[in-house]
């Protein structure tokens, strides 16, 4: 029997590193059995998926969101498909902020999405139906706001901590003056759709907070006072200069048909075949994704407290800062999705957790489980839908848990090779760490689904 000795200075979690087992592991070697029993190999195929150049494209730079993947990686999708697809339905599961139906749209391409949480579904929206907005109105009336209504920051955020108060108040006067603007047109509607969706897009640039992924304090920022002016006049003048755009290369794009739903993927009936679904679900991870956009959703009118906060975060696929509750309620359910790769990592889990003796949640093994049986419910709903010869492409990082390996891309394709589809490929785009032992090397990686 070893025994780990204490050693002073060190933390319960510094001594769970320096002693860990994954110390400069990777997740090439842990993958071999899971491998070897799919009969594939990993292909090496370093690309640029992550969100961050987004910031430079025209309609997707409107808002901030750390957590998708890049435009051209989904114009590199369409590029593949080109000539197998000629007129495809698109559909990402996972909507968050539009990046998929957005490209969709720049190349005329039908397209679907699926959103639960109500910013994000605003955003995406507002991205979509307003490329008929005059740019020039956008810009005089976003100008000429006066303020008849007074707005006060939701006070259930601590708002004072999170902003210093000039910039506060500025805000405040910001987001009253468009709720103050009435709309006399639809076209005026969608203006103020851009004026909201701009403002959201400011709040953390004016914050004392950054998102790097996580939402967090920012010790090293500073703010002047007229900030929360001059970041929307900026986002402004973006959405402006890309509404030209729109009007004159993609003109003939503008009428392109689609429709993004404000609904749970889990139960959403579809209405049509997809060709190609592009999407990128929750990692299972520490990422809490209400949490991570409560401000926006907050000032926005999305999340007026934190019980209406935590009702959507029970709803979505399952991060591990969910109510023990829904996970106990979980524990015993009979007809959830499980297989024997999931048994085995939740009894290692387990068995990791009473080794350590102390671990953030010990119920893990039950929320990893439920993280898979929420993406099966997901994964067996879409195909379903799927057209002949459809492909089911999804962008998805694995993870370290207590110590123990798990292969998220391998149990998501093994769950579709289940449902009858053919893994057609899963290439590594990117190395990652993991954040529990920053020497274990984790990955990103794209598969390739197809429904023969």
């Amino acid at each position: 029997m070893s025994v780990q000795l204490a050693q002073p200075g060190l933390t319960a979690r510094q001594l769970n590193i320096l002693h860990s087992p994954k110390k400069n592991g990777n997740a090439e070697n842990d993958s071999v059995k899971y491998l070897e029993e799919l009969g594939i190999d990993i292909i090496e195929n370093k690309q640029d998926i992550q969100f961050l150049p987004n910031s430079k494209e025209p309609i997707h730079r409107w808002t901030p969101y750390v957590q998708g993947f890049s435009a051209k990686f989904v114009q590199r999708v369409f590029d593949k498909y080109k000539d197998e697809y000629l007129n495809p339905v698109i559909l990402d599961p996972f909507t968050g902020s539009g990046t998929v139906p957005v490209q969709a749209k720049l190349n005329g391409y039908t397209y679907y999405g699926v959103e639960l949480n109500p910013l994000l579904h605003f955003v995406a929206n507002t991205k979509l139906n307003t490329w008929t907005v005059n740019p020039e109105k956008v810009l005089k009336i976003a100008r000429h706001l006066s303020v008849t209504k007074s707005f006060s920051a939701p006070k259930f955020l601590k708002s004072k901590k999170q902003f210093n108060l000039p910039v506060l108040k500025n805000l405040e006067k910001i987001k009253g003056g468009i709720d103050s603007f009435s709309p006399a047109t639809e076209e005026d509607k969608l203006i103020k759709d851009l004026m909201l969706m701009a403002f959201s897009a400011i709040l953390i640039d004016s914050s004392n907070l950054k998102r790097t992924p996580c939402l967090g304090y920012s010790r090293s920022k500073v703010l002047k006072d007229n900030a929360p002016f001059e970041l929307f006049a900026e986002k402004i003048e973006e959405i402006a200069e890309d509404l030209w755009l729109c009007q004159t290369k993609y003109k003939d794009f503008i009428q392109t048909k689609g429709h993004v739903a404000l609904a749970n993927s889990m139960e959403y009936k579809h209405q049509v075949g997809y060709d190609l679904v592009i999407t990128s679900p929750p990692y299972m991870n520490g990422l809490d994704y209400v949490i991570n956009y409560k401000i926006e959703m907050s000032w926005l009118g999305f999340g007026q407290n934190h019980r209406e906060l935590k009702k959507l975060k029970d709803e979505m696929v399952v991060c591990d800062n969910v109510s023990k509750g829904l996970i106990h309620e979980f524990s015993e359910d009979n007809r959830r999705y499980t297989n024997d790769w999931i048994e085995n990592i939740k009894s290692e889990i387990a068995h990791s957790i009473k080794k350590r003796g102390a671990y953030r949640r010990k119920d893990m093994p039950e929320i990893v489980h439920k993280y898979f049986d929420d993406m099966h419910k997901i994964m067996l709903n879409v195909v379903k839908s799927m057209n002949e010869n459809g492909r089911f492409i999804q962008v998805v990082g694995d993870s370290l848990i207590a110590d123990v390996y798990l292969p998220t891309d391998l149990i998501l394709a093994k769950m579709g090779q289940e449902m009858g589809l053919k893994i057609e490929s899963i290439e590594k785009a990117r190395n990652r760490r993991s954040g529990q032992i920053r020497t274990y090397q984790l990955r990103e990686t794209i598969i390739t689904l197809k429904k023969d």
